[in-house]
């Protein structure tokens, strides 16, 4: 039987990658200085790079080699992400970066089915918080059993770290989930998990390969807005214009 329901954050949840880290990442630079500008195409190729910290130090690597790194480059990659952080909450706290449709409602639909609710993500558990509390209310981060996040596993997407350790929390096995995911790197760490994944694909991941997902959408759909399926079975919607529990459930039966 289907008992939980495991979701990355970043593109999943929400939209936050283009309007929201990317946005963030440039002010923290403008903000120490720095001459940097993420555009939107060269953040699509970052994105390639799990981990904030990660992303600025494959920028430094690949793409401004020019740059003559301090000393303490460590540090000083650190100082700019917890910056980044910092104004990225302020974006959420202006209600500049929304939950994606269907998101809010599929959340509560499962908690009034009693399904157990996990995150399991790279971005750091402030910016988990911050994107609950500031779109669902400051309870939500509660629904969540397992909030697994940033640093507690050294190995980021598309490892399977991040879910084997929301599993192992849970006391759950991977076919007794599904996981929710949007991009190429996180249907990898949840494939290596072994967890059936739904995808809801974004501006940056519309062409990566989801072959191996149980299920492709646009977005998870609401009753007005209704959600197309990109890749797998229609009939799974059974004439549903969102994605439900029911539907989940026989997702999951297979």
């Amino acid at each position: 039987m289907l008992q939980a329901l495991l979701f990355d954050v970043d593109g999943t949840l929400a939209d936050t990658e283009r309007d929201g880290h990317r946005v963030a990442f440039n002010l923290a630079f403008a903000e120490a200085g720095l001459e940097w500008e993420w555009s939107v195409d060269l953040y699509g190729e970052l994105l390639a790079v799990t981990g904030g910290k990660e992303r600025i130090r494959y920028y430094l690597e690949h793409f401004n080699r020019d740059f003559t790194p301090p000393a303490d480059l460590d540090d000083f990659i650190a100082g700019l992400h917890k910056a980044k952080t910092a104004h990225y909450t302020a974006l959420l706290a202006e209600g500049r970066i929304p939950l994606r449709s269907g998101v809010a409602r599929l959340l509560r639909e499962a908690r009034e089915a009693g399904l157990r609710l996990a995150i399991a993500t790279t971005t750091t558990p402030a910016n988990v918080e911050a994107l609950l509390t500031h779109t669902l209310g400051a309870d939500s981060i509660g629904w969540f059993e397992v909030i697994a996040a940033g640093d507690v596993v050294p190995a980021k997407k598309p490892a399977p770290d991040i879910y084997q350790y929301a599993l192992q929390q849970m006391a759950l096995p991977a076919d007794a989930c599904l996981a929710f995911e949007d991009s190429i790197n996180g249907i990898r760490s949840s494939l290596g998990a072994g967890l059936q994944t739904v995808i809801t694909v974004n501006d940056y991941t519309r062409e990566d390969d989801f072959s191996h997902a149980a299920l492709v959408l646009d977005h998870l759909g609401e009753a007005e807005i209704p959600c197309r399926v990109l890749a797998g079975d229609e009939r799974i919607l059974n004439g549903t214009p969102y994605l439900d529990i029911e539907t989940l459930k026989r997702l999951h039966a297979g």
